[in-house]
């Protein structure tokens, strides 16, 4: 913004953040239109009035009238008086201009310092969003971007990363409006049978796709609702159509596709039940002119990705397993792996929103102009040569939006340009269902059954001519086709003719009886208000299907595939991922199960059902497939199946755990591989990969703007079988209890006021993280009185540095003796203090568990991880679960419990405890373990992974083991001697700890000791 208009938007700022200042209302009112006109939101005298006093009949007046924006004004919303009545005076602004329009108003209150948005359903003022200026340093930015994000009266923005974030994303004005008015239609019209089916369908594929990671809820649905609109009104202005101009309903259903004959972008899917609804066309009015403020023609990368990752919540994402890779790696695993574009045909099996997919087309589209092919020839080989799947329904609209967009505007528009189809479609890349089960495509016929369960009047299952998919979109258009005229206009149980139908798109007499049986169907589903949703599964389960014939695998397979842990799954898919696993030799065992996840079992599938042999691949995988003993079946290349025996020469690979910040929440790395017949049989992932160290730059989306922050280097992978123990130490080292969620457990002392309380009781309440996690940092905290006896101090992983602890803090936990006293315990009562507690405490975690699976006692004991703590051991050496660094102390008190960050293991003298914390906390043990560690978001799991390497138990008589334990006593002197805030941040402390050690006379020593040791 030009200095010359900020400065005096500033002093007006000032004044309107001031609440002290005696301004009119009429001043408010000045300071307010010219922040509108001169703020960079799109409005000025010439091209759009703002209406001071614009009078809405019966002698009410609005203050301001922008757009589709009416604003009121006040000197003060200080008093609750003055803000009702100011609410109810909008209410009727707001209504009647939206019965006089047709559209959506919302409305705003606003004193000048603070700023509330409403919009209106059933005659209902609901606040949707809110902003307040601060006193003395008003942020002009951040009121702008809110104020925009509201009157959607900006044109031309460019939608890179950081705009759509700011303007679309999850804290801007604009989704805050969009969701609320959402949330109200689903409310008043959820249980409408059409939209009730659509969500159950909805809930059960990701139900497939993620187990027990997805968590249905009306909220995840309305999201992905408002992702998929969204996307496919993006659709419509990649094609440059004004969608102001559009109905909502051809928006929605793709109309204005098939007239510009693309096919496979827009169609009737979960989503559309808005327009169902009364008040959805407004709704989709309206989200269209908020989006319409962005220039969509130039897209250099996957952009729907970064609005996904900007409405969906980083907690649903977690669960889900849902890490999009990064523009920069796809482009760079695609430059690598599509060599010959013109000739390789190209599938990413698990597409999510297109990010492979979008870099893929991009280089054919290149390398074909540069062959000088001609334009038509070029976008018609490029969808013919490109493919997608996916099993999430969002991930797939998303995709197909990007496919669009990488081919481009000017291309789409081209008027030489012939029919153009979008191959991304919905279905199951891993094909879950056991050989023998009646296929998907059966006598020569794909099979779609339109319901699960119950007893039938007629036949259930949409069989079409297998040969019909052959052309993906004559079969599509056709299912479309049939699907609009089942439900168009006709008596309840007629059935029109096809005749027309059948001679226009020529089709077979052998084929007519099969299509005629389906119309049929489809009538019959459309009576029964089940209509439109089952012409999107054809369309999109058959594909899958179709492209695992051996004629049409495709040479090149790229992508991210789901990283599903076990755990996670769902009973019925546990047992067939088992199945499958135990197959191709991918299984091993329950010991190691916890840790297996999908990505393996997918690449295997994947490879033996899309691609042909000889055909080449590039997967981003978990970090652990190079070099975890629980990936060696994956790794050795050969996957034996009854149906198909499938073999790949694994090349190469890249180990990406050194870059930062980390992109998925754990390690990631990429397998490069090619599919071999049975002559030339399997080549196991060699151990020799190229690591990548360096920090991504923050704005970093293209290669040419990250590569210049990495460097690259040839290293040796070191494989290790976790099922092998290496240090006799292992089976004495135990991880702590599970005191989650903590604000159930950890306490601090609260005052007791002037009479205090008596002996033997303590008043307490919960201690607040701001780390805690949802659904618990929204709970109110637990206060109380309770036994002292069932106070205990506990240690937590931020407790422990290198040779010291932290003060412990403390726990309320219902152990008596050896017991553990749950809330049915017949001893509980007798200490009524912590039976008040504890069943508060238990009625909390019921009503907010993850799954059904565990009580609270059970949660707290979890694999005896709490009893076996109950026999007090006088001396013990603990360190933390996670951490860049091992950081170890010894314990001299028995009394003290030790949380799930840290593992603790007894040690028979005070020389054995100084020996394992000199060993444990040497830099030099830090670097041997790390390549054997876990590896996480900005952090590493340590866990056991240090008894991999081979510590010997401590023995007295050795020189080496007595020189270790005299050099780990005087070290943690020299630690105690130092000055430590110990209220300072733990991480702080540690850095301080190490810097004085190495700095100190015996770093170097215990160093070259260790080393020495481990090399014996």
């Amino acid at each position: 913004m030009p200095t010359d208009i900020a400065v005096p938007l500033r002093d007006t700022l000032q004044r309107l953040s001031n609440r002290k200042s005696a301004c009119s209302e009429a001043t408010v009112q000045a300071d307010i239109r010219q922040l509108l006109l001169t703020g960079g939101l799109g409005l000025a005298e010439e091209n759009l009035e703002v209406n001071l006093e614009s009078q809405v009949g019966g002698r009410r007046r609005i203050d301001i009238e922008v757009g589709y924006t009416v604003i009121e004004v006040k000197k003060s919303l200080a008093s609750v008086a003055t803000v009702r009545d100011a609410e109810i005076q909008l209410a009727d602004y707001v209504d009647l201009r939206t019965r006089e329009t047709g559209q959506r108003y919302v409305g705003i209150l606003t004193d000048g310092r603070e700023w509330r948005a409403y919009q209106i359903h059933d005659g209902v003022l609901t606040e949707a969003s809110r902003y307040t200026l601060k006193t003395g340093r008003p942020d002009l930015t951040s009121l702008l971007y809110w104020l925009e994000g509201v009157l959607a009266t900006r044109a031309g923005i460019s939608p890179t990363p950081a705009e759509i974030r700011e303007r679309l994303g999850a804290q801007s004005t604009s989704f805050a409006l969009d969701k609320a008015g959402l949330a109200a239609l689903f409310h008043a019209h959820g249980s409408m049978p059409t939209v009730q089916l659509k969500r159950q369908l909805w809930a059960d594929l990701l139900r497939g796709a993620f187990g027990t990671q997805f968590a249905e809820s009306t909220e995840l649905f309305l999201e992905h609702t408002l992702l998929v609109n969204s996307a496919e009104i993006i659709a419509h202005m990649v094609l440059g159509f004004d969608v102001a101009d559009l109905q909502p309903g051809t928006l929605l259903g793709g109309e204005h596709f098939r007239l510009a004959r693309i096919s496979g972008v827009v169609e009737h899917d979960f989503f559309d039940w808005v327009l169902e609804v009364p008040g959805g066309e407004a709704f989709i009015r309206t989200l269209a002119r908020r989006l319409a403020r962005f220039d969509w023609r130039q897209v250099e990368h996957d952009v729907l990705k970064v609005l996904y990752e900007s409405i969906i919540s980083a907690e649903t994402r977690s669960r889900l397993g849902e890490y999009y890779t990064p523009d920069w790696l796809a482009e760079q695993v695609v430059a690598e792996t599509v060599t010959d574009p013109l000739r390789q045909r190209v599938l990413d099996p698990a597409c999510g929103s297109g990010t492979f997919l979008f870099h893929a087309v991009r280089r054919y589209l290149t390398a074909a102009e540069q062959a000088g092919m001609d334009l038509a020839d070029a976008i018609e080989g490029v969808t013919r040569n490109v493919h997608g799947l996916d099993l999430h329904p969002v991930a797939v609209t998303l995709a197909r939006v990007t496919y669009l967009l990488a081919i481009g505007r000017d291309r789409l528009r081209d008027e030489r340009r012939r029919s153009v189809h979008v191959p991304v479609y919905l279905g199951d890349s891993v094909q879950w269902r056991p050989e023998d089960e009646d296929d998907l495509f059966s006598d020569g016929q794909v099979v779609i059954a339109t319901v699960e369960e119950g007893p039938q009047l007629y036949d259930n299952k949409l069989r079409f001519p297998e040969t019909l998919l052959a052309d993906a979109a004559g079969f599509d258009n056709l299912v479309d086709e049939l699907t609009e005229l089942a439900a168009s206009p006709r008596r309840p149980g007629a059935i029109p003719s096809l005749t027309a139908l059948f001679n226009r798109r020529a089709i077979p007499p052998e084929h007519r009886e099969p299509i005629s049986n389906n119309f049929a169907l489809l009538c019959r589903l459309h009576d029964d208000g089940r209509d439109h949703i089952w012409g999107y599964y054809v369309r999109n389960l058959a594909r899958p299907r179709w492209l695992s014939r051996p004629e049409n695998r495709v040479h090149v397979l790229v992508g991210n595939p789901p990283w599903l842990a076990y755990r996670r799954m769902p009973a019925d898919m546990q047992r067939r991922f088992r199945e499958l696993c135990e197959t191709r030799g991918l299984w091993h065992g329950k010991e190691v199960a916890t840790h297996q996840d999908l990505s393996g079992l997918f690449v295997a599938r994947t490879v033996q059902q899309f691609l042909s042999v000889g055909g080449t691949f590039a997967f981003v995988m978990p970090n652990a497939a190079l070099d975890r003993g629980y990936f060696a079946g994956f790794r050795s290349g050969l996957y034996a199946d009854k149906v198909e025996l499938t073999t790949v020469a694994f090349t190469r690979s890249w180990d990406l755990r050194r870059l930062r910040p980390h992109f998925f929440p754990r390690g990631a790395a990429v397998v490069f591989g090619q599919r071999t017949g049975p002559d030339r049989g399997a080549s196991e992932l060699p151990i020799s990969t190229l690591r990548w160290i360096g920090r991504i730059p923050k704005q970093g989306n293209t290669w040419n703007a990250v590569a210049p922050s990495l460097t690259f280097e040839p290293a040796q992978l070191v494989l290790h079988d976790s099922m092998t123990l290496e240090s006799p130490y292992e089976p004495r080292f135990f991880q702590g209890a599970t005191f989650i969620p903590r604000v159930l457990f950890l306490v601090e002392r609260k005052p007791t006021g002037p009479l205090g309380l008596p002996s033997g009781r303590r008043a307490v309440r919960s201690e607040r993280s701001a780390k805690e996690k949802i659904p618990w940092k929204h709970l109110p905290s637990l206060e109380g009185v309770v036994e002292s006896e069932f106070l205990r101090p506990i240690l937590l992983g931020e407790t422990v540095l290198p040779y010291r602890l932290l003060p412990p803090r403390e726990v309320v936990v219902p152990i008596q003796g050896t017991q553990l006293l749950d809330g049915v315990h017949p001893q509980l009562d007798l200490y009524p203090d912590l039976a008040r507690w504890w069943r508060s405490a238990e009625k909390i975690w019921l009503d907010n568990r993850p799954s059904e699976r565990l009580s609270l006692a059970e949660q707290l004991d979890f694999r005896s991880k709490l009893s076996i703590q109950m026999q007090p051991s006088p001396l013990r050496v603990v360190y933390g679960a996670s951490g860049m660094h091992v950081a170890a102390a010894l314990v001299d008190d028995p009394v003290p419990l030790c949380d799930k960050a840290l593992y603790w293991g007894t040690v028979n003298s005070r020389a054995e405890g100084h020996y394992l914390c000199a060993i444990l906390n040497s830099p030099s043990l830090t670097r041997l373990v790390r390549p054997l560690m876990s590896y996480g978001k900005d952090e590493r799991h340590i866990d056991k992974h240090v008894w991999k390497l081979p510590i010997p138990l401590f023995d007295g008589t050795d020189d080496l083991h007595s020189r270790l334990a005299e050099l780990g006593q005087r070290q943690a002197a020299l630690v105690d001697r130092l000055g430590l805030d110990e209220n300072a941040d733990f991480i702080t402390l540690r850095r301080l700890v190490r810097k004085a050690l190495a700095a100190g006379p015996y770093a170097d020593e215990i160093n070259e000791l260790v080393v020495f040791l481990l090399d014996q």
